[in-house]
C-alpha cells in the first residue's frame, strides 16, 4: 500500500526530532549512557522531543542560514539557552555539549545538525566559519577515537546536487572569505529514517518545493502494510499544526 506525505520544513524538523527521540541508539543512551545535543535549528526540536516539553527554540541556535539582509537579531535567534546534556535520561546542569564529550564513551550519542546533505551517499556538509572548527572541531577526534555515535538530524530539503567532499576540496583550494565546508560522516537521520522508526514504512522522496508556505517542502511516497500506512496518516494529522520555525 501507499500513502503520500507533504511536509513543510518545520513539519520535517518535528518529524525528524520525534524519530530521533524514538531511535533505538538514542533510547539506549538515554537509559544507560549520555546524550549530548549541540545547538541548532533541527536540534532545538530534538531537545523538545527528548525532554518532553517546549523550549524557546530560537534561543537554541548557533549558526543559521538567513535571507540576505536579515541578521540573527532580526530573526530573534540566539544561543542563550544552556546546552542539553542527559546522563541516564536526566538533564545535567552546567555542562556543555562539547564539554560532555570528555566523559563519553562507545554507546553514547552526540547530536549535531548539518547545512547540506548528499542523501544517496549518506554524507552531510557543515559550513564552518569558526577558526578552530566550531562545535564539530572541538569534538570530532574524541568521537572517532572512542566510537561515540555522531547522529546527524538533517532534512531532505538540504539535499544538494554537488558532491560535498568535492565541494569541500574546491573551497579549500580556492580559499576566499566565505566559510569552509566540512564533509560529515556519521549516522544521517532524515525524514526517511524517522518514518521508518515511527511507522515502519519505506519513504521515497518524489518531489520538493512549493508555494503558499510549502517553499522547501518535501513530498514523500510511503510504502507499507495497512497498519503502517494508517500510522503515517495519523502522524500526518499530528504534524499539520506545526508552525514555521
Amino acid at each position: 500500500m501507499r500513502t503520500d506525505l507533504v511536509l513543510t520544513v518545520a513539519q520535517s524538523k518535528r518529524l525528524i526530532a520525534r524519530g530521533v527521540a524514538r531511535y533505538q541508539p538514542v533510547q539506549d543512551a538515554l537509559a544507560n549512557g549520555t546524550v549530548a545535543i549541540a545547538k541548532g535549528g533541527t536540534n532545538a526540536y530534538v531537545v523538545e522531543e527528548i525532554l518532553g516539553r517546549p523550549i524557546e527554540k530560537r534561543h537554541y541556535v548557533l549558526g543559521q542560514v538567513l535571507p540576505p539582509g536579515v541578521s540573527r537579531a532580526d530573526a530573534g535567534l540566539s544561543a542563550d539557552l544552556p546546552d542539553v546534556v542527559l546522563v541516564r535520561g536526566k538533564q545535567v546542569e552546567g555542562v556543555t555539549a562539547t564539554g560532555a564529550v570528555a566523559d563519553m564513551k562507545a554507546g553514547d550519542v552526540f547530536i549535531k545538525g548539518a547545512n547540506a546533505l548528499n542523501c544517496a551517499a549518506h554524507v552531510a556538509g557543515l559550513l564552518v566559519g569558526h577558526p578552530t572548527g566550531g562545535t564539530l572541531g572541538a569534538v570530532i577526534g574524541t568521537l572517532v577515537a572512542r566510537r561515540i555515535r555522531l547522529l546527524i538530524p538533517v532534512g531532505i530539503e538540504k539535499d544538494i546536487p554537488t558532491c560535498i567532499p568535492e565541494a569541500a576540496r574546491r573551497l579549500e583550494a580556492e580559499g576566499g572569505s566565505g566559510p569552509s565546508l566540512w564533509a560529515m560522516h556519521g549516522d544521517i537521520f532524515t525524514e526517511i529514517e524517522a518514518l521508518r522508526v515511527l511507522c515502519g514504512v519505506e519513504a521515497l522522496p518524489i518531489a520538493a518545493g512549493g508555494v503558499a508556505g510549502a517553499e522547501g517542502a518535501v513530498w514523500l511516497a510511503c510504502f507499507g502494510g495497512p497498519d503502517q500506512i494508517e500510522a503515517v496518516r495519523a502522524l500526518a494529522e499530528r504534524l499539520k499544526p506545526e508552525p514555521p520555525f
